[in-house]
């Protein structure tokens, strides 16, 4: 190939790619205006990429069900044939040195020791499986995605709380300055205040930085990748941190989690297809029969000149592997396992269930605990405030108590928004680990 071809194959290979991968997948578009968490919540359900690919497993054992399906319906098929020999083959016989076949033969399995039923039992069986992973999937990728856009509602309020706090430091500062252009301070105060005001574009610019990662793990949990060679889309949401108490008993949340998650419904699904799978294999140690019939047409070599033969056929078949090696035993013996293997992982996860339930309500006692103090702490941290600025002016109080009195305000505040980011994602954690879907989106 010659080097002038080089970027045009580069190009076509390129283009042949983006066909096949825009086929699969298309870049979504986020829905016009603000985007709330109720339309982030509905928007991921249709673009995340992981609900995307357990829906794809769904429909591809419903390819399974209907291939296994087949074996209880008959089989029709055709077939020709031709045949013309060289004439030295041919010669010193009477017959052609032709010879042409058609057959058209249905058959229909009578008889199959309870395999056919069982595999197609156990094909529905495992969809219903792939449909209880969707469940899970979807309440993970919810949890996910309400997780991650009450993180952009937190980075938001973070970079106010820190603009709040430079902003009282700045009106500190230029009441310093006042006072020393007064002669009233020394200009040690005034470089303190500046100091404090320097200091405090560290944390701001960080809460910015935060504000764009939040906005990125957001995009990933929505789903919203950006088309290569394109800008990333822009995210506006709308909302607020909010704190409004709910109650969970433990021991119901641990039965609910037991009767409603979806991941351990999927694999006693499982296990009742691992039975079926028993039945399957044990199914070679008996004879399988099957009924056949058909209509032939024929000339061949010992037909005479311009002569054909045809005709139909009726018939029954059966083959018994009387001794196949100890196989089918084998085969047995893989299914009992894969049986005990599954009600295995079913214990296991049950365990598991029970122990992130408990987590889970936990972190929920905690973070509500810290929620309620929080509130207490901002009240009193800006009371100190008020009076330590107060006294500063009536003289009675230093600078290093108000700038003190103004960074515990700051502290308790960012501790307040981080407390009712903490119990919303508890919540939300909770009611996932119960087998509950997301409270702003009813279950598919």
């Amino acid at each position: 190939m010659t080097s002038s071809r080089l970027p045009l194959f580069r190009a076509l290979r390129r283009a042949a790619a983006a066909l096949v991968t825009a086929s699969v997948w298309a870049a979504p578009a986020l829905p016009p205006g603000p985007l709330d968490l109720a339309a982030a919540l509905r928007f991921a359900l249709d673009h995340n990429l992981s609900i995307q690919q357990a829906r794809e497993r769904i429909r591809q054992q419903d390819g399974v069900v209907l291939e296994v399906g087949a074996r209880r319906l008959p089989s029709v098929g055709a077939s020709a044939l031709y045949q013309r020999n060289d004439p030295d083959v041919s010669q010193g016989f009477p017959a052609s040195g032709q010879a042409w076949q058609l057959s058209l033969t249905a058959t229909q399995v009578v008889y199959s020791a309870g395999a056919i039923p069982a595999a197609v039992q156990a094909s529905k069986l495992t969809r219903e499986a792939a449909t209880l992973e969707l469940q899970a999937v979807i309440n993970e990728a919810l949890l996910q995605v309400r997780a991650a856009f009450l993180e952009v509602l937190l980075a938001r309020e973070q970079i106010k709380v820190q603009e709040s706090n430079l902003e009282l430091l700045r009106e500190q500062l230029r009441t310093v300055s006042d006072r020393y252009q007064a002669g009233t301070v020394s200009s040690f105060e005034k470089l303190r205040a500046e100091v404090a005001v320097a200091n405090a574009q560290v944390p701001l610019i960080t809460a910015r930085n935060g504000l764009r990662l939040a906005g990125d793990n957001l995009r990933l949990a929505l789903g919203l990748v950006a088309v290569p060679g394109s800008d990333r889309p822009e995210l506006e949401v709308t909302g607020s941190l909010t704190f409004a108490p709910q109650t969970f008993d433990r021991s119901a949340a641990l039965g609910a989690a037991r009767s409603q998650r979806p991941d351990l419904q999927r694999l006693a699904k499982l296990a009742s297809a691992r039975e079926e799978g028993i039945t399957t294999a044990r199914s070679g140690l008996y004879p399988n029969v099957a009924a056949f019939g058909g209509w032939t047409l024929r000339k061949g070599p010992t037909s005479q000149l311009g002569d054909s033969n045809h005709g139909w056929l009726l018939g029954v078949q059966s083959q018994w592997n009387i001794f196949d090696g100890r196989a089918t035993r084998g085969r047995e013996l893989q299914a009992r396992s894969a049986l005990n293997q599954t009600r295995l992982l079913l214990a296991e996860a049950e365990l598991a269930v029970d122990v992130e339930v408990s987590r889970a309500h936990s972190g929920w006692q905690q973070a509500s605990e810290l929620a309620d103090a929080s509130a207490r702490v901002v009240e009193q941290a800006t009371e100190a405030v008020r009076l330590a600025s107060a006294r500063y002016e009536a003289g009675s109080a230093t600078q290093l108590d108000v700038l003190s009195a103004q960074v515990e305000l700051t502290t308790a505040r960012t501790n307040q928004i981080q407390a009712f980011y903490q119990y919303n994602v508890a919540v939300a954690a909770l009611r996932k680990a119960m087998g509950q879907a997301d409270e702003l989106i009813a279950r598919p």
